[in-house]
């Protein structure tokens, strides 16, 4: 009898030290970064689950078929007056829907241990593009951002900075995992490398020029870092390293357009490089007229005075769906940036506000989705890809409601672009691909 005692008292006193190693392994579910290495996979859990996750999926098509719509709504007025079919560009964009939709539904068949085996090669392929746009890219608007064809069955466009954000991410992933936490805390492998990639990329980007771009590749690259547990004395030196390199890439192009006619004056060079010639000539037009519009109501102030009469017109409850006034041809961009103008104009603050409650949920759920993911390059990778999302929405709308100066930051799944539309959507497939691998205790 006192050794059945005996032997109970055992068992108790050695169960608090299993409590504390289950613990170890899960906390309020989610296993810790130690065990959710690229090298390692989280066994604390004994089933994984069966199915993409479905909020994640509802929500990103729920948004996709609220933005088709509007893009149907927006552009059938300039499509009419420019080419005669009023549904041209809908059924472009509905064609790329679909397309892109089953691209996204694709990406999840495949693991993320398997797409992470690309991370490096479609890295080295964005800097190719980049190159390359620069010496045969379509040049519009005075930049030169897009590669693509005409052909006698249309045109095809993209911009490879699009691919760059992705590959930013997926290799600084991959990087942060193969060097782990001990080297992510050293200068030579938490800092410097993050610095040269984003400096070169930047670099590219500004020669085009593509300054938003160049904005959010800095952003993801500050955010990739502070996520890939970076002491925070080297993360406040590369932020403000990177802000050093890139204005001093910066100054020397504005130098050199405020000196490209030598026989003028120092006041007359001051005045033609604060009028906007040169390089950068739309980056400081654009400035000018976010601080005061209506000085200049006909030009550079058109467009911003026509977005904020759209959304101001929209009231509480939007003109209806359909019925908006500044899409027959008043808005510029109307089916493309500034579509959200449009979508205050026919639902009002009351559907702008759901529409970005919806948005706020997908990058809510994307974030948990990266908490509870297996291992650490599938939670630093769709950090990333919420991330970008949350950007992009967040600078659409401070551009629209003239928070920021004009960027030609799309909105994500309403702004008219297909290429764009894919890619994003397979983005979307990358954080599909790791919620199937999220253990089923997680939730």
């Amino acid at each position: 009898m006192n050794d059945s005692i005996n032997r109970y008292s055992e068992d108790r006193a050695a169960a608090p030290s299993e409590a504390q190693a289950d613990a170890g392994a899960l906390v309020a579910g989610v296993p810790h970064w130690e065990n959710r290495e690229l090298s390692g996979k989280f066994t604390g859990v004994l089933q994984k689950r069966s199915g993409m996750d479905m909020p994640f999926l509802l929500l990103t098509l729920l948004i996709l078929l609220i933005g088709v719509l509007m893009v149907l709504s927006a552009s059938f007025a300039r499509g009419y007056y420019t080419t005669g079919e009023p549904m041209r560009v809908f059924m472009r964009q509905f064609v790329f829907a679909v397309s892109g939709v089953a691209i996204m539904l694709m990406v999840p068949r495949f693991s993320i241990r398997a797409l992470s085996r690309w991370s490096y090669i479609l890295l080295a392929f964005s800097f190719v593009m980049l190159v390359a746009v620069l010496i045969i890219g379509i040049e519009a608007n005075e930049a030169k951002r897009w590669l693509g064809f005409e052909g006698g069955g249309g045109s095809f466009s993209f911009q490879p900075s699009e691919i760059a954000k992705l590959a930013l991410i997926m290799s600084f992933a991959q990087w942060i995992c193969t060097k782990g936490r001990t080297g992510m805390r050293t200068f030579k492998y938490g800092v410097a490398p993050f610095i040269v990639i984003t400096v070169a990329m930047v670099g590219l980007l500004m020669l085009e020029p593509h300054i938003s771009a160049s904005i959010i590749i800095v952003m993801l690259a500050v955010i990739m870092m502070f996520a890939g547990g970076v002491r925070i004395r080297w993360f406040v030196l590369a932020t403000l390293s990177v802000a050093l390199i890139v204005g001093a890439i910066m100054i020397p192009m504005l130098q050199e357009a405020a000196n490209e006619d030598s026989n003028q004056g120092l006041t007359e060079q001051i005045t033609q490089m604060k009028l906007g010639s040169g390089r950068f000539s739309y980056a400081d037009r654009r400035i000018d007229a976010w601080l005061n519009p209506e000085a200049d109501p006909l030009d550079n102030g058109f467009q911003i005075l026509q977005s904020l009469y759209a959304v101001g017109s929209g009231g509480l409850l939007g003109q209806g769906l359909g019925q908006g006034r500044q899409k027959y041809l008043y808005l510029p961009e109307e089916h493309n940036d500034y579509i959200f103008a449009i979508v205050c104009e026919e639902l009002g603050f009351i559907g702008a506000m759901l529409i970005l409650v919806l948005f706020s949920l997908l990058i809510i759920r994307g974030y948990w989705l990266a908490l509870h993911a297996k291992d650490r390059y599938s939670a630093l990778v769709t950090t990333g890809i919420t991330s970008l999302l949350a950007i992009q929405v967040f600078l659409n709308v401070a551009v629209v409601t003239n928070l920021l100066p004009a960027t030609g930051i799309s909105l994500p799944f309403f702004s008219y672009g297909g290429t764009a539309l894919w890619i994003q959507l397979f983005q979307m497939g990358i954080i599909l691909a790791v919620s199937r691998e999220i253990p089923k205790d997680s939730g």
